[in-house]
């Protein structure tokens, strides 16, 4: 009998697309045979809007790309910046923007999994994960004032110095995690309904990933060692020592293999940089692209006066353009920046991990039966803020 091919649409509107997502399907019965992912719903406009704010009121457009991991996206633009500029950023800078940026990584692989679960029928662990979210997001308010969208990282360091009781507050972290991380993999890793949802669902060749463009774990997954902390590292990672989590298969079980090796390996460099953090500035003491501190704005009508212009007029990069990557929770993002020498930025551009990889969803879902594409939709841990930019 001739097989006749039906279209369906799943989302915009479906809470396993993970936002507004839509995918057109081409079924065979209930077997896919095409995959076409729809972007475009959310239309946020981020990188247009940043050409009309100053260098440092962007920092905080850039939270709301990958609104599970912003200080990820905050730290690539501000490094770009730093690049153009030619700044020197304090060693203690470095070392807080390691720790929370990778407490961050803990926080977007913790939404991914309780997600992916429960798009899977594990609901558990939804509560789980949130419920460690939230002692991180605590942190994220403690050193901000803000849960989510902190705008913490400044062109040369930081907005400010820690308070009090950081340390302590991470330490916590460090203390307690380890154990949940092991709650999560005892409810998951050798579950039979897990695996019989996961493995060799999704699967994708290392050629097939590098060839797509894939970064992060749906890369690492395949057995392609590639880590930009490694490769090219940034902000003083080459003082860390930690092990890059590779999968065999390229699937939907090693995918979530890789992400859960990864919270361990961040709460090894958390670790790491937390003891190690040196004495010094939170930000650096350049006036050109620094404000001058408080205390001295205070007291000195030169440093007011400077102080006002820097908040008014904002700062002003050489003309030129320039290129910065790093590994973000969901692979590699770029921030691409050229400056025609004013004191807002000409044009501004990210290269999203989450749109690259999503491009790839036809290859990983072809063949599979409707079931499938959520699992692995689920997956490519995709955020539509970051995809439609």
């Amino acid at each position: 009998m001739k097989s006749k091919v039906m279209t369906l649409n799943v989302g915009p509107q479906h809470p396993a697309t993970h936002g507004v997502l839509r995918v057109r399907l081409d079924l065979d019965g209930e077997t896919i045979v095409k995959a076409e992912p729809i972007v475009g719903y959310l239309h946020t406009g981020i990188e247009k809007t940043m050409e009309a704010k100053t260098f440092t009121q962007a920092i905080t457009m850039t939270d709301r790309m990958d609104y599970l991991a912003p200080m990820s996206n905050n730290l690539v633009y501000v490094l770009a910046i730093e690049k153009l500029m030619d700044v020197e950023v304090p060693l203690k800078a470095q070392y807080l923007r390691v720790i929370l940026t990778e407490l961050t990584r803990l926080i977007s692989h913790l939404v991914w999994l309780g997600t992916h679960a429960t798009d899977i029928g594990a609901m558990t662990m939804l509560l789980y994960c949130f419920r460690e979210r939230e002692k991180i997001l605590q942190i994220y308010e403690f050193v901000s004032g803000v849960r989510m969208m902190s705008s913490y990282f400044r062109i040369g360091g930081l907005a400010k110095d820690v308070p009090s009781g950081f340390d302590t507050k991470v330490k916590e972290i460090l203390d307690t995690f380890p154990a949940k991380i092991d709650e999560y993999e005892g409810l998951l890793t050798e579950n039979k309904i897990w695996k019989s949802r996961t493995v060799g669902i999704g699967k994708i060749s290392a050629k097939e990933a590098i060839s797509s463009g894939l970064s992060g774990p749906m890369l690492r997954a395949s057995g392609v060692n590639w880590d930009i902390r490694k490769s090219t590292p940034y902000s003083s990672y080459d003082k860390f020592e930690f092990d890059v989590p590779l999968g065999k298969e390229g699937d939907t079980y090693d995918r979530f293999k890789c992400r859960v090796a990864e919270m361990r390996q961040s709460l090894r460099i958390i670790r790491q940089a937390l003891d190690g953090i040196p004495e010094g500035s939170h930000i650096t003491t350049d006036r050109k692209v620094a404000p001058p501190p408080k205390e001295e704005v205070l007291k000195n009508m030169e440093q007011l006066i400077h102080h006002f212009k820097y908040w008014t007029e904002g700062i002003k990069p050489p003309e030129g353009d320039v290129y910065v990557s790093i590994e973000s929770p969901k692979g590699e993002i770029g921030c691409y920046v050229v400056s025609d020498g004013s004191s807002k930025p000409y044009r501004v551009h990210f290269r999203p991990p989450s749109f690259i990889n999503i491009s790839a969803l036809n290859k990983l879902v072809k063949g599979r039966m409707i079931s499938d594409l959520i699992a692995i939709i689920g997956t490519t841990d995709i955020v539509l803020g970051e995809v439609d930019r």
